[in-house]
């Protein structure tokens, strides 16, 4: 087992004490890289970069190389789960991703097999465990997936949606075959993400991209409720440190605590809720993660550089703080700022753990 130089994410998760605070990006890994947009036409398609080992670590790489980031998160996409379940994953340029089959009917849930990676997902877990290689105790490792309730958006609807009606009509008229739905994903989650731990992901995210869109009651009952499932049945150490786990549904202020109390390590928060109010009202129970608008990055170095010192004041002093974007680094940024960016936390941060 190869030692961690660099284990400040890790530390900070667990709310353990940092000297400055961590930092990664969400997509850190992605468009707005020239070097992500030349492997990408190297490897063909989005796809296969995904399931080719090689390039998934090249391209998980490449921000490292650039930025004095804490942390690696795989190369993947959160549909992979859906696509295993033999829906037809697609993309069409510029129209993100699409399914061949929906799932809208009784029998198309009943039809639903429950994911098993080492069979149906084997290129994920060979590309954590070449990360894991290359990275050689750089930085940790974080492996990903998708929320039961945000993979349910994509499969129901067939796509991004503005209004999601289908699924929200499957949830409402059909509420048993909704819940089916997700349990089917929960447990196909629960396998996903144990074994990119077993392969080497040493700290995961859940991403629940699409909960903010349901009301208060809807929220607990199909999306929170199949990831406390998830957070219940994790691998929580492993390598003999503990794995910690990282919840983030985007538009979730108003949900904080309820996301605290089920287990999990940390919170991600999105920009629309105050970081000192959050970490306020959780208290010491989780980290907290993010949570600048990733829009900032448009603005100068000098503007991205205040808006940095006001978040890190907003958090205050002390650990449990993970700095990120609020949600993924937009593909028309320019690297020299997410620069700006990093380097700003790094200078920034240390004041706030002396």
């Amino acid at each position: 087992m190869t030692e961690l130089k660099n284990d400040r994410f890790l530390k900070a998760l667990l709310r353990e004490p940092v000297d400055r605070t961590p930092i990664w990006m969400m997509r850190q890994a992605g468009r707005y890289l020239p070097e992500y947009r030349a492997s990408r036409a190297t490897a063909g398609s989005f796809m296969d970069l995904c399931m080719n080992a090689d390039f998934a670590c090249e391209v998980t790489m490449q921000p490292l190389e650039r930025y004095p980031l804490d942390a690696a998160i795989l190369f993947s996409d959160i549909l992979t789960i859906p696509d295993a379940m033999d829906l037809g994953l697609y993309f069409e340029t510029g129209e993100g991703p699409k399914f061949k089959k929906v799932v809208r009917t009784e029998a198309d849930v009943d039809a639903l097999p429950i994911v098993n990676t080492a069979s149906d997902l084997s290129y994920v877990t060979k590309a954590v465990s070449t990360i894991r290689h290359e990275l050689n105790g750089r930085v940790p490792l974080i492996g990903f997936s998708g929320s039961p309730w945000t993979l349910a958006t994509y499969m129901v609807e067939g796509g991004s949606s503005k209004d999601f009606r289908h699924v929200k009509a499957m949830m409402y008229n059909q509420p048993e075959v909704m819940h089916r739905m997700l349990d089917k994903l929960a447990l196909s989650v629960i396998d996903y993400l144990n074994a990119q731990i077993m392969a080497g992901a040493q700290a995961v995210q859940i991403f629940d991209t699409w909960g903010g869109v349901l009301s208060h009651a809807a929220y607990q009952e199909f999306s929170l409720k199949y990831m406390q499932q998830i957070v219940d049945g994790l691998i929580r150490e492993h390598e003999g440190r503990r794995v910690p786990v990282i919840l983030f549904t985007k538009g979730a202020g108003q949900w904080l605590e309820s996301m605290a109390n089920t287990g999990c390590d940390a919170l991600g928060i999105d920009w629309t809720t105050d970081l000192g109010n959050a970490r306020a009202r959780v208290g010491s129970k989780v980290a907290l993660q993010g949570n600048m608008d990733p829009s900032v990055l448009y603005a100068s170095p000098k503007r991205i550089r205040e808006e940095v010192a006001s978040i890190l004041a907003s958090y205050g002093h002390g650990t449990g703080q993970v700095f990120n974007l609020g949600h993924g680094i937009h593909q028309f940024v320019d690297p020299e700022h997410a620069k700006a960016f990093i380097e700003a936390v790094v200078e920034l941060s240390p004041q706030y753990h002396k």
